[in-house]
């Protein structure tokens, strides 16, 4: 049976099912693994997530206040978790219910049938006083995945069902209590966790509409530009100038820094932001696009302090990039970087855009950047329709 795609997220009042979830992991697996190495896959997941919520109490533990982010954070990693588990469930012939149904058992609170988050954790999720409570219990859900994968590194559990079953009960009864300990809502971390693999991987892409299709047609982009890059080399140094049907847009561009990189040819970055993404306030200002009509709009969506946070994401992007060969050989961006972007953005209307135009964007500036930096001249077709950038060198 389909999932209603609509029924997992926040807003939706009805009690997140439990096997919902579980298929919901199953369609988002981008794994591409199966069998022995399928099940090795989500063990070395699991595991390492749960190494991750023990990294976040650390860095509380050691900075204390400043490590903000901590219950931000513990939400996350409890989702995922708790996507591993439901996905290494899956793997072994296992429902989530079938699991749960033992985990709650012992208890006289239990309800008759346990269908849902809410059913695990009948009496509510109620931070613990000591915060040491919370430690013991993290260590204790590291114990039980420990074990679980040494079950399956020695093979005890590769033709035992029960035997699986035995051991991701323990781990699902620890994770259980972490998040009572922790006041966090199982349900709350599995829907945060199905927007965060929707965000990232969708199964339906929905572009969203433009940012600028309510205000007048001079302060649009145009659905089609063309632009011309050229390299000029003079005696105070090598730069790069952007056209735009024959007329100049933006200033000459150099490195700006003591070892050449290349870092002048930077320009392709907000054109594949606008193609993608439909923004860019620095684009906007170059080709003086800005939306005056609405003073609001003008003044924070494209104003100095918008067109600042993008140029500051596109040269931070850049210094991971050119550690990794300028995303050569890669179909994907780290989630950890995409994370960042996003979190760069909030407050300004880009903040809409899921992850996944993200990455397509850093991923289709790149791969024009690189042909800039073999060609050094040529002209960039910006399609806005197609979301796409097409190059063609200089003869």
């Amino acid at each position: 049976m389909p999932l209603d795609q609509a029924s997992l997220f926040e807003d939706v009042q009805d009690a997140l099912q439990l096997d919902d979830y579980q298929d919901f992991t199953a369609i988002s697996d981008r794994s591409g693994a199966s069998g022995a190495e399928g099940r090795g896959f989500v063990m070395l997941g699991l595991f390492g997530e749960v190494g991750s919520l023990l990294s976040a109490l650390k860095k509380k533990r050691r900075d204390k206040d400043a490590f903000v982010a901590y219950d931000a954070a513990v939400v996350e990693e409890l989702g995922d978790v708790l996507w591993y588990l439901a996905n290494a469930a899956a793997r072994f012939g296992l429902r989530l219910t079938e699991l749960a149904a033992r985990v709650v058992a012992p208890q006289s609170h239990a309800p008759t049938r346990v269908t849902t988050f809410a059913h695990l954790q009948a009496r509510g999720a109620t931070a613990a006083e000591d915060s040491l409570a919370f430690e013991r219990r993290l260590i204790e859900l590291a114990a039980r995945s420990g074990a679980l994968l040494d079950s399956f590194a020695t093979g005890r559990i590769d033709n035992n069902r029960d035997r699986a079953a035995a051991d991701l009960v323990e781990v699902f009864r620890a994770l259980v209590r972490a998040a009572d300990d922790a006041g966090i809502s199982l349900e709350v971390a599995a829907r945060r966790n199905i927007a965060k693999s929707e965000g990232r991987w969708p199964r339906q892409m929905t572009w969203g509409e433009s940012y600028d299709q309510r205000f007048p047609e001079n302060e649009r982009f145009p659905r089609r530009m063309v632009f011309e890059f050229s390299e000029k080399v003079a005696p105070e140094g090598t730069h790069v100038t952007l056209k735009m049907n024959g007329s100049s847009v933006g200033d000459m561009l150099t490195d700006n820094r003591g070892i050449p990189d290349d870092y002048r040819f930077h320009d392709i970055f907000h054109l594949a932001h606008v193609a993608v993404l439909g923004w860019s306030p620095t684009l906007r200002r170059m080709l003086r696009l800005k939306r005056k009509s609405d003073p609001r709009v003008d003044e924070n969506e494209d104003g100095a302090r918008a067109t600042l946070i993008e140029e500051g994401i596109a040269s931070w992007i850049f210094n991971h990039a050119a550690r990794a060969m300028f995303f050569r050989s890669t179909i994907a961006v780290d989630y950890g970087l995409l994370k960042s972007v996003h979190e760069f953005v909030q407050g300004y209307e880009v903040e809409s855009r899921p992850l996944w135009q993200w990455e397509r964007a850093i991923l289709e500036g790149y791969r024009v950047f690189r042909l800039l930096k073999e060609h050094r001249e040529g002209t960039v077709t910006v399609d806005l329709d197609e979301h796409s950038l097409t190059f063609v060198p200089k003869r």
